[in-house]
């Protein structure tokens, strides 16, 4: 989907580069210890982080870690799942942090966000799919006692594994939240001209580290802990792939950077580099095949964009929203990821 990948190579041009592979045949590929990343540090095991949060354990037998927010579910009128993005975990959702405490308790709502498998105290999950993610956001919510039917809010990776609560559980849904949503530049549904332009606005070592996640997921946690070339720049926390309210609001955001060292006290395979992988991989599924799960009308999804967003491309959202005509799609004049820190809550029950 990006620049070349599926151009046709001369027989000509394959002689030049074996010679060109020939000459350089100095160069060494990392060692294997370099590429393999270390086992992750579970919670509750020995030497690894303490169980403190409470959890759910899964059919599957792990356990995900949460947290309630707001009035209780058993007065609640709106019950909402919040899922968390990349570099966050249960304790930084947007909504809940930025909702009035009167606001709250005038619409009676309640709130759980969870660490995704591999953040916080989440036990990793090396086999997910999107069907498995959005069984265990059913899971949780049956095992809390959500009723039949619950909302889903999502932020940026969280909103693009959201799609896959549209797509297996939307009879469980009473309403759906898109924050931002991180795309796949791999997805089928996007015209390749389209996909390859938006791919080279990234920021060049965003470009590389998301290229590896898809084609060599296997040197992903090498090619973000190497010293040679930059990593992906969100990990590195580097300022300039934000926009200037994003910037601005990210000065401010103490509550969320006192959370950093939990987000990955597994490991930053088992958070980071798997999230990478999982985001930017081969999909099960494609956004844009979706179906109206909602003909009647009575359900609502909604998906809220920053038009400076630099981490993600607006004119990917704006043509997946224009191939799925049901949702409600909001465009935000000079904002960027973090939009809701600075509008307050604009979530729409």
């Amino acid at each position: 989907m990006t620049g070349g990948v599926n151009r046709k190579i001369s027989a000509a041009s394959a002689r030049a580069h074996t010679r060109r592979t020939k000459q350089n045949s100095s160069l060494k590929f990392p060692p294997g210890e370099a590429i393999r990343p270390p086992p992750p540090k579970t919670c509750g095991s020995p030497g690894g982080p303490p169980i403190t949060a409470p959890r759910i354990k899964l059919r599957d037998g792990r356990h995900l870690a949460y947290k309630e927010h707001g009035v209780s579910k058993d007065v609640a009128k709106f019950k909402i799942i919040v899922v968390h993005g990349f570099n966050a975990c249960r304790h930084n959702p947007a909504v809940a942090n930025h909702l009035s405490l009167e606001i709250v308790e005038e619409l009676g709502i309640y709130i759980v966000s969870f660490d995704r498998p591999g953040y916080g105290e989440s036990d990793p999950h090396p086999k997910r799919t999107l069907k498995s993610f959005a069984l265990d956001v059913e899971e949780l919510a049956d095992q809390l006692g959500l009723g039949s039917k619950f909302y889903v809010i999502g932020l940026s990776m969280g909103g693009e594994l959201t799609w896959s609560c549209l797509k297996y559980i939307p009879h469980r849904l009473a309403g759906v939240t898109l924050l931002a949503p991180a795309i796949n530049y791999w997805w089928p549904g996007f015209p390749a001209n389209l996909s390859n332009e938006a791919y080279h606005l990234l920021p060049t070592p965003d470009q590389w580290a998301v290229r590896v996640a898809h084609y060599t997921p296997w040197l992903t946690y090498w090619w973000n802990t190497q010293k040679w070339f930059s990593g992906y720049t969100v990990i590195a926390d580097n300022p300039d792939i934000f926009s200037q309210q994003d910037k601005e609001i990210f000065a401010k955001l103490s509550t969320e950077k006192r959370y950093l060292e939990h987000v990955i006290q597994q490991g930053e395979y088992e958070s980071y580099h798997r999230d990478m992988i999982f985001a930017f991989g081969t999909w099960e599924l494609d956004p844009m095949d979706l179906d109206n799960p909602f003909p009647n009308n009575k359900v609502s999804v909604h998906l809220w964009q920053g038009d400076e967003d630099r981490l993600v491309p607006i004119k990917l959202q704006r043509y997946i929203t224009r191939q799925l005509p049901w949702i409600h799609y909001h465009e935000l004049p000079g904002s960027g990821t973090f939009f809701l820190s600075s509008m307050g809550c604009l979530i729409r029950l």
